[in-house]
């Protein structure tokens, strides 16, 4: 149940409620900054609006603070609860503390101990944590029956008018700081941020264009955009986790429908990339979510040729990254950035194989070599490679590796090889015509590779393992099954009854290249 005004407000109460929203008793009138990198590289005029500047790295305090402070005063002494594993948490927290409203966070208990620990330290004696369950969807309902329980106010993280409102007072600032603004990139969730962007600027300058931009792995206002209506996605990924929401809000998506004009998803590279042209124009961090809005920029800027010099700007909604996530976005980032190639090749199993094949990459950086000796006449090799433009310069090398009966792949956009296949290389086995290969997705919390292992079962003998901790909220593991013919339909209908998100992968070419048991 949305937790909406009963009177949905017009465009007119939403910028009043926008213009004496009181959210300076708490957060920043943070910078508007030039990226001149970026800018210079994109030959358009790129402004960075940076809410990682807020006291709780978010600009989730505006929303949560301007929902509290507009309650009654009777409301406010029953208290406020909230369910989050993340910067809504925060916001509601030094909100509450600031107010000395006493407020009750439920968290999964999945949710890493940097977040549970920095409730706790904003929220300071106003506010209780308590953890409970391995999802959010146990949180939030544990959070809902609490309320009312105990006749406290919910505090919902997008869909509501005064969360929208507060979230709004960043268009003001942008306003106020750039009016010749042509465009606004929003990064989009449950879509708060983007309606109190849009409903604002959309009345001070029509002609302004909002951009909405989505992960791709999390696009629910995108689809509800195409259908017209509020949909819930399958699933959502969790590496954007900033705007991993299966369904739009009810009071966003009215407003995004009326004033946002576009909408784009942007890839989980595209976004390592924006980290990354971020960081090396602000030296700022932004966490995955916060980088949308710059992906989307560049991901605009590559379908549409604008026929004048642009002013675009771009919000960094947040900063709260786990520190080791950013080896996961260094790996990643060229490939966004479509100037790191990776490819399978097969040459010879002997001498000068690999000075020959260098000398047909022609000079070309090599970012990473994977290699392992095998008894056998071929050798399977595993290769980065740093390029200019990859559509253009990755023809070039194909030709030349074709020219010399060289056979190989391009695995650039290959999940498989970049996740695992490019940590196991080498890793064949002989005598294993039965094996079958599934990636798996489970919930990443303290004991949960065990809890995975045993919920597996031990029918089927397990031939291959791959499992890498990104200090994300989700696991991923490659595994290997021998399993006869047979037994196929078994098997499959196991992995459907334990409920962990998978794809079959035996017909994926890097483990056909890398992995599989090599019949020469």
């Amino acid at each position: 149940m949305s937790q909406i005004e009963s009177q949905q407000p017009s465009a007119q109460e939403y910028l009043r409620k926008i213009l004496t929203a009181p959210v300076y008793d708490v957060a920043k009138n943070t910078d508007l900054n030039f990226m001149p990198a970026l800018s210079k590289r994109l030959g358009h005029d790129v402004w960075l609006k940076r809410e990682d500047q807020q006291p709780v790295k978010s600009f989730k305090l505006r929303g949560a603070y301007n929902k509290i402070a507009n309650l009654s005063q009777a409301a406010k002494q029953r208290g406020v609860i909230t369910a989050s594993a993340g910067n809504h948490a925060q916001g509601v927290a030094l909100s509450a503390n600031k107010m000395q409203v006493k407020a009750t966070i439920v968290m999964p208990e999945t949710t890493p101990d940097i977040k549970v620990d920095a409730v706790r330290r904003f929220g300071g004696d106003w506010v209780d944590v308590i953890l409970i369950g391995r999802s959010f969807d146990v949180a939030s309902g544990h959070a809902q029956s609490l309320a009312k329980e105990h006749g406290y106010t919910y505090v919902p993280p997008f869909d509501d008018a005064d969360v929208i409102a507060g979230q709004g007072t960043i268009a003001k600032e942008l306003f106020d700081s750039k009016r010749d603004l042509d465009m606004v990139f929003v990064a989009v969730g449950g879509g708060g941020l983007a309606a109190g962007i849009a409903v604002y600027l959309k009345q001070l300058k029509p002609n302004i264009k909002i951009i909405a931009v989505e992960s791709d792995e999390s696009a629910c206002l995108q689809k509800a955009m195409q259908s017209g209506q509020r949909e819930p996605l399958d699933r959502v990924g969790i590496f954007a986790d900033g705007v991993a929401v299966k369904i739009i809000g009810e009071e966003p998506f009215r407003l995004c429908q009326q004033y946002v004009d576009e909408v784009i998803t942007v890839s989980s590279d595209e976004i390592c990339a924006a980290i990354k042209d971020t960081f090396d124009d602000t030296r700022a961090i932004a966490e995955p979510a916060g980088a949308i809005s710059v992906a989307g920029i560049k991901k605009w800027l590559s379908q549409n040729t604008p026929q004048q010099k642009m002013q675009l700007g771009a919000i960094l909604c947040g900063a709260n990254i786990n520190f080791h996530t950013l080896r996961y976005v260094s790996e990643r980032s060229e490939l966004g950035e479509k100037k790191e190639a990776i490819i399978a090749a097969t040459i010879p199993e002997q001498k000068g194989a690999f000075k020959h094949f260098c000398e047909v990459l022609g000079g070309r950086t090599i970012t990473e070599f994977n290699y392992r000796y095998a008894p056998t006449k071929n050798a399977h090799i595993y290769v980065g490679l740093k390029l200019k433009d990859r559509e253009t310069e990755l023809k070039q090398v194909a030709n030349e590796l074709e020219k010399n009966q060289i056979n190989w792949f391009d695995l650039s956009d290959n999940e498989v090889a970049k996740l695992h296949v490019r940590h196991m290389v080498g890793g064949r086995s002989a005598n294993l015509n039965n094996e079958r290969i599934f990636s798996f997705d489970f919930p990443e919390y303290p004991g949960a590779l065990m809890s995975f292992l045993s919920t597996l079962g031990t029918r089927w003998n397990i031939t291959l393992f791959h499992y890498r901790n990104h200090s994300a909220a989700s696991g991923m593991v490659l595994a290997g099954f021998d399993v006869p013919d047979n037994q196929i339909n078994d098997l499959l209908a196991h992995l459907d009854q334990i409920g962990y998100r998978y794809n079959d992968e035996t017909d994926n070419p890097a483990y056909a290249f890398f992995l599989k048991a090599d019949s020469e």
